[in-house]
């Protein structure tokens, strides 16, 4: 007798939809076109939008075989589903030479047309570490990546909601222009998150520039800013108090070395900003910047400062002092400051006691990060103010910098002190703390 009955199908035919697509969604793309294969569902549910709405195209300078087929998968992905898009980020990976940045010049004006006349979802677009004032971008090939560029931000400014070209370095004018693009519709533009940290090339006085102030002024909706301090100045402030006070909530500040940051900011303007934008938490990250004159400056007490990072890059200048600045200046901040991380070659200064007293006194301060010269028993003092609870902190991360070979006898006692205060550092604490030879 024959068995008319049908096979025994697996579980996975009766998986629904979206439970598909959902594991279809942690496949690269060539597990996704290998899985198109199996059956006509798997190919529909393949062809889902949901999974074409992220997209990261990584331009590598020098690729191997198993680069340049991803790179081309992504490519050619992006494009054929590029309807669907709506966060970008396109990388460029140790570029090399001209030839290399003229076919990225090509490849992405092809790719920005495309976009521009299928995509009307795209929100997040990011381009970093483009440093347009290297040598291998020669004029002709920069000029049409940005008329490129600038065009295509123009077609999406009406849903754009994220741009971030981080390291973009490029003149002002070149700047303005492509920042100018976002509003160049309605005058204004709604986006409401910008990065354009070292957006500008080195040792401009973007402070100063009557245009800049101009093209920020036509942002009306901004929640997150991040830039560099050379961008600061009371103009900015008050066009940023009286278009965007209503949605701002985090400004990120760099400030570099080699930045220009001598202008004089007044106080007032701070207060009124803050006043205006009363969930504003300010992000300062100094390069390199030190000394206790510049830093006041810069640090006023007005500003909400919720973070500060201070990084001397290992490099040391024997007419600088750390101390007033954590005694004199940080302590500012002791009803704001939850973050704080120090990288300090700090080699003949011993701040143990000053550090010790900033963090007991700053109430709200949960994580901590300090690459410095200090005494092991810094570390159980810390520890024993914690359980104590005479601070908060819930991250510590120390990197103890010892001027000798051999640190067994200092890792013996961090051991030490690990056991002691086993119980706090397992159930409460994220805790990483080394020795690390600094010879």
């Amino acid at each position: 007798m024959e068995d008319d009955s049908e096979p025994e199908q697996s579980s996975w035919a009766y998986l629904p939809d979206v439970c598909l697509r959902h594991v279809f969604h942690w496949l690269d793309d060539r597990d996704r076109s290998r899985a198109a294969l199996v059956c006509k569902k798997w190919s529909c549910a393949m062809y889902s939008g949901s999974l074409w709405r992220c997209r990261t195209i990584t331009f590598y300078g020098q690729p191997s075989r198993a680069r340049t087929l991803e790179f081309q998968s992504a490519l050619w992905y992006t494009k054929k589903f590029g309807k669907y898009l709506k966060h970008l980020e396109v990388k460029l990976s140790n570029p090399y030479n001209t030839p290399f940045i003229k076919k990225f010049q090509v490849i992405m004006r092809g790719l920005l047309s495309h976009l521009g006349k299928c995509n009307s979802h795209l929100v997040s677009l990011s381009i970093k570490y483009l440093e347009l004032d290297c040598l291998i971008w020669k004029n002709v090939v920069r000029a049409q990546f940005i008329k490129n560029l600038a065009a295509f931000l123009k077609r999406m400014s009406n849903q754009l909601d994220y741009l971030n070209l981080k390291g973009a370095r490029i003149t002002l004018e070149e700047g303005c222009e492509l920042l100018n693009s976002l509003s160049s519709l309605t005058n204004r533009s709604f986006i409401s998150e910008i990065n354009i940290e070292d957006f500008f090339s080195l040792h401009l006085s973007v402070y100063s520039s009557a245009l800049f102030h101009q093209t920020m002024s036509k942002f009306h909706s901004l929640t997150i800013l991040t830039f560099n301090y050379n961008c600061i100045s009371d103009e900015l402030l008050d066009i940023l108090r009286e278009h965007s006070s209503h949605s701002l909530c985090t400004l990120n500040i760099k400030c570099h070395i080699h930045d220009p940051h001598g202008q004089v900011v007044s106080g007032m303007a701070w207060a009124n900003l803050a006043k205006r934008a009363p969930k504003l938490n300010v992000n300062f990250f100094f390069e390199r910047v030190m000394k206790h004159d510049h830093l006041a400056r810069i640090l006023l007490v007005e500003i909400p400062v919720r973070s500060i990072s201070l990084r001397s890059c290992y490099f040391s200048d024997p007419d600088w002092t750390m101390r007033p600045t954590l005694t004199n200046l940080l302590p500012a901040y002791w009803h704001g400051l939850q973050k704080l991380t120090l990288e300090l070659n700090n080699d003949h200064e011993l701040l143990d006691n000053e550090l010790l007293q900033l963090i007991v006194s700053c109430k709200r301060l949960l994580f901590l990060k300090v690459w410095a010269f200090l005494s092991v028993s810094f570390m159980e003092r810390l520890l024993q103010n914690r359980a104590e609870r005479k601070c908060i902190l819930t991250t510590i991360k120390v990197r103890i910098y010892t001027a000798q070979d051999d640190s067994t006898e200092e890792e013996q006692l961090l051991a030490d002190i690990y056991r002691k205060f086993k119980y706090l550092i397992d159930s409460e604490l994220n805790y990483f703390v080394i020795t690390y030879p600094m010879v």
